[in-house]
């Protein structure tokens, strides 16, 4: 398991959102987030899952901090809307704004379907741009950042959401407003159930052919995200960072 960050309150009092916060990458995030001081409205789809995340928080938050869970869809534009509203009117503001919700498709040119193509571009792009527009009035009050959480495919072909993150933060930078995109590689998550691979042969694999032998861990990523939005990276802006132990540049 990765070490992470200092826990010193980096992101004290900070208020964030984490969509997709009831497992992996997300859940991960969260728990950083709240060691490091923030105030957390967290959404996923499954409860049980999001109640988990958020007694995790709770006990690394050196306050104490129950966090704002929210269940909800992100293909849903009435979901959206009550996750922002929801969160603002609970904390006063938003500081935060992480994107990682996202799903995975194997369709091809020759056996895809439209139907499938509506809800990856739902999830992974439309919802992205609907909480955006909803967050950048609050953030331009806290003068804060977001990340969008995207993936090493971004680099090979299939980049919509890192030239959505390349524009925005070149559209907000006078505003103050940061915008960064994390591209992580294969992940230890539970997108490879959801289309059907299966972990321990990816992991195998990783283990004979990944430069470092082995598949990233979901805290490996959030400590990448807690950087990102962290004083530390007030300079960084338009960014697609890729955290993937250089799986990407290794590709024959």
């Amino acid at each position: 398991m990765a070490t992470s960050i200092s826990t010193d309150k980096k992101l004290d009092q900070k208020v964030a959102i984490i969509t997709s916060a009831s497992l992996g990458i997300g859940r991960a995030t969260a728990v950083l987030f709240s060691r490091l001081g923030a105030r957390l409205a967290l959404t996923g789809r499954n409860q049980e899952n999001l109640t988990k995340s958020a007694e995790e928080c709770e006990a690394v938050s050196p306050y104490n901090l129950n966090p704002l869970c929210i269940v909800g869809d992100l293909t849903i534009e009435s979901d959206i809307e009550r996750i922002m509203k929801s969160t603002t009117d609970t904390y006063g503001r938003l500081d935060i704004l992480v994107n990682n919700a996202g799903m995975a498709a194997l369709d091809s040119a020759e056996d895809g379907s439209l139907a499938s193509l509506d809800l990856v571009w739902k999830t992974n792009v439309r919802a992205v741009y609907h909480l955006t527009t909803l967050a950048v009035p609050h953030l331009i009050e806290s003068k804060c950042s977001f990340v969008n959480i995207s993936s090493v495919l971004g680099k090979r072909g299939k980049g919509a959401l890192d030239q959505f993150t390349r524009s925005v933060a070149l559209d907000l930078a006078p505003k103050q407003i940061r915008v960064n995109s994390i591209n992580p590689g294969y992940t230890e998550t539970n997108i490879f159930l959801t289309i059907g691979l299966d972990i321990k042969e990816i992991k195998k694999e990783a283990s004979e052919s990944y430069p470092l032998g082995r598949i990233e861990q979901p805290q490996e990523v959030a400590n990448a995200i807690a950087f990102l939005v962290s004083n530390e990276a007030s300079y960084i802006t338009g960014e697609t960072l890729v955290v993937d132990g250089v799986r990407t540049i290794s590709y024959k």
